[in-house]
């Protein structure tokens, strides 16, 4: 009798096709250029006399290339399991948003973003990030201009996560510390992307570490690390320290379960082998590690 063959593999319940590649590095490039683009017009440029059109414009432009990479994704394999799961794991991040409005820093989602996209992948972490910086959004009326730039740095944030090494062989403490690593950069990275949103609509008669569209680009640039230091340093680095301890704390539970989830939902069916020396094909189960 043969012996069934289990493959060590971690399941993605999103794999990224051709098309979905394309729509996403087109969506990114779209969302640097919307995210950066003081430091990439010259100040002679008429756009940026029309900075105060910006959000808006950049802001229909992103809602609609989301959807794109959404809606590509879905096509390559988002099956009905994936899809309750992307479910819960968005309303759950949801839920969690709001523990910490008005609280410097106390943001529990961020962890989350950070081992499910670890778990799920890079193409999965995107649309979680998406999605549920959307449906947050929704439930705490925070639905504007900036919204858009949201779904689009925590889709970044948490497909990241999914690019990380070794998801197939690496476990236990070193796992543990490279996500929390992860999470501590990102979590600034996070920060100062959202600052580039709203920072070029400052007056600039009203401080001294506002945009300032007739200066030179290494004197915006010092004006923006200015900016983001007075502003939101406290505010990162607060989020940065709670995603690391919950990822320590929290992290190996919430692992397992994700793995357990992801390997009963069985995103991919079984493997037909024909077995050595055997006229019958026979049934090779391919599993998935749940620890």
């Amino acid at each position: 009798m043969d012996t069934p063959t289990t493959l060590q593999r971690q399941a993605r319940a999103v794999r990224l096709g051709p098309r979905s590649l394309t729509a996403l590095a087109l969506v990114s490039a779209v969302g640097v250029a919307g995210f950066t683009w003081p430091f990439l017009t010259p100040p002679t440029s008429r756009l940026s006399a029309h900075a105060q059109d910006a959000p808006w414009l950049f802001a229909g432009l992103l809602v609609l290339l989301v959807a794109v990479v959404a809606a590509a994704i879905s096509e390559s394999g988002l099956g009905p399991k994936a899809v309750a799961m992307l479910g819960v794991l968005a309303a759950t991040g949801a839920a969690l948003r709001p523990i910490g409005a008005g609280t410097a820093g106390i943001e529990p989602m961020f962890f989350l973003m950070v081992l499910s996209g670890r778990v799920l992948g890079p193409g999965f972490g995107f649309v979680l990030g998406s999605v549920t910086m959307f449906a947050s959004a929704l439930l705490t009326g925070g639905v504007g201009p900036w919204l858009p730039f949201q779904m689009l740095a925590m889709g970044w944030f948490a497909m990241g996560a999914g690019l990380l090494p070794g998801p197939d062989r690496l476990r236990g403490r070193t796992e543990l510390a490279l996500l929390a690593g992860y999470g501590f950069l990102a979590a600034f990275a996070y920060g100062t992307v959202m600052n580039m949103a709203g920072w070029p609509f400052m007056s600039a008669l009203a401080s001294n570490v506002a945009f300032d569209p007739h200066a030179p680009v290494a004197t915006n640039l010092a004006r923006f690390v200015a900016y983001c230091v007075a502003t939101s340093l406290g505010w990162d680095l607060g989020r940065a320290v709670v995603t690391v301890v919950l990822t320590l704390t929290l992290g190996p539970a919430v692992l397992r379960a994700l793995r357990r989830a992801t390997r009963r939902a069985a995103f991919e069916a079984p493997v037909m082998f024909e077995a050595p020396g055997s006229e019958a094909p026979h049934m090779t189960r391919v599993t998935y590690e749940a620890e």
